[in-house]
């Protein structure tokens, strides 16, 4: 497991182009037949890829032990989203399918969590974010279908976007995670902007679908003190609730946000103003 400290706004403004990759990037989040997982003490988000290759995997009872509990998620609620090939997630001894662009959230309390892959020649690629959760909720399926869409923009701001609110209230409970999935339509690059901050939660960007030469200029920092890190593809990042959240790509692709922290209304942001970004 690969831990990420707190970083102040005023040591991020102080870090060179590696300092921010190494406190803020995470550059290998699938690897086949493995499972990743990196823990960040903002908010105590834990977010990673699950790649079963060659045979199904399961969390470990060891993991436990890393968080002080029993077992992983005796403390924690888990949401994921599979990219890949279709796949399935037996949880405590119960079978979802999971195809390719559904979601599956996961309630706190649940002790054996294994994962697999229906061909092995193209095997799911789950891509999960777990938060500290205190009442358990029912574990459910949310197709695309089901989830809260929204589309936004326009070509000529070049950020036309359909937001697919899967882990939402509006869709079901959960203890502070949310989770979706934001599309670009060809020709529009900004995931958004202006650039907004969401002092009450958190933010982890997960991108992907993006050629081999294409990047995403993950924009972060304070408004008035902004910074970059160039995001490849199926890599995240993380942003803190002082950052402003925005990025720009050379040609389209498709995100996944994971939010965690105490407010849960997806609307509730700082809007900055453009004129206001430094």
């Amino acid at each position: 497991m690969d831990t990420r400290q707190s970083i102040h706004s005023d040591h991020a403004k102080t870090l060179d182009t590696q300092g921010l990759r190494r406190e803020f990037l995470v550059e290998k989040v699938f690897c086949p037949g493995e499972m990743t997982m990196t823990y960040s003490h903002i908010d105590r988000i834990v977010f990673g890829g699950i790649m079963p290759e060659g045979g199904p995997l399961a969390l470990s009872d060891d993991l436990g032990k890393t968080f002080g509990v029993s077992y992983f998620l005796e403390r924690r609620e888990l949401g994921l989203i599979n990219i890949g090939g279709a796949g399935w997630v037996e949880v405590d001894g119960k079978r979802f399918d999971v195809a390719r662009e559904e979601a599956l959230y996961v309630g706190q309390g649940t002790r054996a969590l294994s994962f697999g892959s229906l061909d092995t020649n193209e095997p799911a690629k789950f891509y999960y974010n777990s938060a500290p959760a205190h009442t358990q909720y029912p574990t459910r399926k949310i197709t695309l279908a089901e989830a809260s869409p929204s589309t936004l923009g326009d070509a000529a701001t070049a950020n036309r976007r359909t937001i697919y609110k899967y882990i939402v209230p509006a869709v079901l409970p959960t203890c502070q995670l949310s989770m979706g999935m934001t599309k670009l339509e060809d020709g529009s690059l900004w995931n958004t902007m202006p650039a907004h901050t969401h002092e009450r939660r958190m933010e982890v960007y997960f991108y992907f679908n993006m050629a081999a030469d294409n990047v995403v200029f993950h924009m972060m920092g304070r408004p008035d003190e902004t910074r970059h890190i160039v995001v490849q593809n199926e890599q995240a990042v993380i942003s803190p609730s002082w950052s402003i959240h925005s990025g720009v790509g050379t040609r389209a692709y498709t995100f996944i946000w994971g939010m965690v922290g105490e407010n849960q209304v997806f609307d509730d942001m700082d809007h900055v103003k453009v004129s206001d970004l430094r």
